[in-house]
């Protein structure tokens, strides 16, 4: 799927939105991306969900997981297209982990996946749980990467666009400083 395809699809389901916003991270940007919003159309989660497969196919992947909330759907269409289990973590008490008894299978190919990678923190904790559990991570894959470099390290990261938007400091955010309303549609503000 082309990057400009995926731009418009992103508009389309009103996922792009553009303002002054806080991230999970902590830090702000003028630019948002909403999956939940992408995810209220089944056929585009499938459509998505295909394309990030293909990445992902000559791999034998037992497990999809991300964390909750963003990755849950997402986590869901991909082992779906990957003929593989899906489960998702979540924070309890600040701490990610395995509910619901979800469990991870000693050597398990595991595809660790999220909606949008920023810094990478979230998917960071999920791979330390994986590693905690025995699981052997394959890879890491998202919709879209925020970020420049790959944020981790060891494993192989695939994902559908980058966009590059530039990210603020909080103490340094220009928006901030012209008294532009702060929004947090995916993440509670810190």
């Amino acid at each position: 799927m082309e990057r400009d395809k995926i731009i418009n699809i992103l508009k389309n389901t009103d996922a792009f939105l553009t303002g002054h916003f806080v991230l999970a991270s902590g830090n702000h940007s003028e630019n948002y991306i909403q999956c939940a919003k992408l995810f209220e159309y089944p056929n585009i989660a499938k459509d998505i969900a295909l394309e990030l497969g293909k990445k992902w196919k000559k791999k034998k992947i037992a497990l999809v997981i991300g964390p909750a909330m963003g990755a849950v759907i997402l986590s869901f269409e991909l082992a779906k297209v990957l003929n593989a289990r899906s489960i998702f973590a979540e924070r309890k008490n600040g701490v990610m982990m395995l509910r619901r008894n979800f469990h991870i299978k000693k050597d398990e190919n595991v595809l660790v996946c999220e909606d949008v990678v920023t810094t990478g923190g979230s998917v960071k904790e999920v791979i330390e749980l994986v590693r905690s559990m025995s699981g052997n991570i394959v890879g890491v894959t998202s919709i879209i990467k925020r970020c420049k470099d790959n944020p981790f390290e060891n494993y192989e990261y695939k994902s559908l666009i980058t966009l590059d938007f530039p990210v603020y400091k909080p103490s340094e955010c220009p928006l901030c400083k012209k008294g532009v309303p702060i929004k947090a549609p995916g993440t509670k503000i810190k």
